[in-house]
């Protein structure tokens, strides 16, 4: 299998846990009388097997990326640092001052980063962005665990 396969796999598992201990919880406990669809014991016994599984998995697939943790730290960096940039606030000229509730005026801001060089700044990281995915796809698609 590979990594991408895995983690495919891995997204399932943790469905079918949540799946398996939502039984757990709605029919663990019933008023006396009421039909119990599922067998809670089962279906408890299943979400422990499942996330022995899922610990299994989980390590395969971290030890298989270890030759590219550098890159996927730096991705994960380099998407921290989109977003931050996009909150920037590059308002220039007059604006509304939100400050005062009651006070309608305008104050004139000035900013040392503009619009246009923080767009430019997003585009540049998003183009290493995909640069670095596409090559954890590749490694994700070719690497066996």
């Amino acid at each position: 299998m590979t990594i991408k396969q895995a983690l495919k796999h891995k997204n399932k598992v943790a469905q079918k846990i949540t799946e398996a201990f939502n039984k757990v919880k709605l029919y663990n406990s019933l008023e006396e009388g009421q039909n119990r669809p599922y067998d809670v014991e089962q279906c408890l016994d299943e979400y422990f097997k499942l996330t022995r599984e899922l610990v299994e998995l989980k390590t395969k697939i971290h030890t298989a990326n270890t030759p590219v943790y550098s890159k996927i730290f730096e991705m994960s960096e380099l998407k921290s640092q989109v977003s931050k940039l996009k909150d920037l606030d590059c308002g220039e000229g007059k604006v509304r001052s939100y400050h005062r509730l009651v006070d309608d005026s305008t104050i004139t801001k000035n900013a040392v980063i503009s619009i246009v060089e923080r767009d430019s700044m997003i585009s540049k990281l998003e183009e290493i962005i995909e640069s670095i995915q596409e090559q954890l796809d590749v490694h994700n698609a070719t690497t066996h665990i």
